[in-house]
């Protein structure tokens, strides 16, 4: 069975500014979608869902979605925030998306088959793609609570024009995830990296840590939990205009109560971002690189 590719392009891009899911950054106009597919096929994903708020729906099937088409066997799954179950409604001035967990959960009626996920605007890499869909493809059935990640090196992840959130990776000794802990401010040093904390204190990181991008290997098993822990977290957040139902705090309590086992794999990639405007360019560059060097061709389609 061929895995699925889920990606997630329902959030707004509040520090980047503009929708940064469908900003060129190749040479043909590509957007990082049309790198993730590109390497999603070729590692041997056979369906796409992408997931897509109200407001770009539809300029993203007319500018995007048609050529993805023609590439894959494409869904697409809207993140409403009415999306909830009973007797749960949103408050009347939230805008947020609800979240990752949330994302991932809106698309059960279309995924049966072990799938990835991952963010709309995060350049992954080739063998990113390739590490998890061999995973997913040979080490786990559809009903299992086996999941993965794909972890890369924290000092390959940051940004040079500000902070980034990440989940730090503790692995324990059969590389399974023993925890994860959602780092919201965390700053490039030239010894690596820092967080700042709630207190105004720092907390240092050499670079060398596995961080989660959101780059996930599940099987359909994981609805039924992410559904069944999201009305005892929206009867805690529900007022909370900014609250998020996260898939490293869920994944990080499934592993912790013995409920789910997540195996974490690991990419030599360097991850390239839009985390912020200026990230851009260092983006439009690297693709050029890779173009030049032979890694994708010219024009994807």
């Amino acid at each position: 069975m061929q895995p699925t590719l889920v990606i997630m392009a329902a959030g707004i891009g509040s520090r980047y500014g503009g929708c940064k899911q469908i900003d060129p950054i190749g040479p043909g106009g590509e957007i990082i979608i049309d790198y993730s597919v590109y390497d999603a096929i070729q590692a041997g994903f056979g369906k796409l869902v992408l997931i897509l708020s109200r407001a770009i729906e539809s300029d993203f099937r007319e500018q995007i979605g048609r050529r993805l088409e023609a590439q894959i066997d494409t869904h697409y799954v809207i993140q409403e925030l009415t999306d909830l179950p009973k007797p749960f409604a949103p408050p009347a001035d939230r805008v947020k998306p609800w979240g990752t967990g949330h994302a991932v959960l809106v698309c059960k009626d279309v995924v049966k088959e072990p799938f990835a996920v991952i963010n709309a605007d995060d350049f992954y890499g080739r063998t990113t793609y390739a590490v998890l869909a061999d995973y997913l493809s040979n080490d786990v059935a559809v009903d299992d609570h086996d999941y993965a990640l794909v972890a890369f090196r924290l000092g390959n992840t940051l940004s040079d024009h500000g902070t980034v959130a990440r989940g730090i990776c503790r692995v324990d000794a059969e590389g399974n995830l023993a925890g994860v802990r959602e780092c919201l401010k965390i700053e490039r040093r030239p010894d690596g990296g820092r967080q700042l904390e709630d207190d105004g204190s720092f907390t240092a990181f050499t670079g060398d840590e596995p961080a989660s991008m959101n780059f996930w290997g599940f099987t359909p098993a994981v609805f039924e939990q992410l559904e069944s822990r999201f009305g005892a977290f929206l009867e805690n957040n529900i007022e909370n205009l900014t609250s998020e139902y996260l898939l490293p705090e869920i994944m990080d309590a499934l592993v912790n109560c013995g409920d789910a086992r997540l195996k974490v794999l690991h990419s030599d990639e360097t991850w390239h971002g839009v985390t912020y405007q200026p990230d851009k360019p260092i983006l439009v560059k690297a693709v050029s690189d890779m173009v030049t060097a032979g890694t994708y061709p010219k024009h994807l389609s």
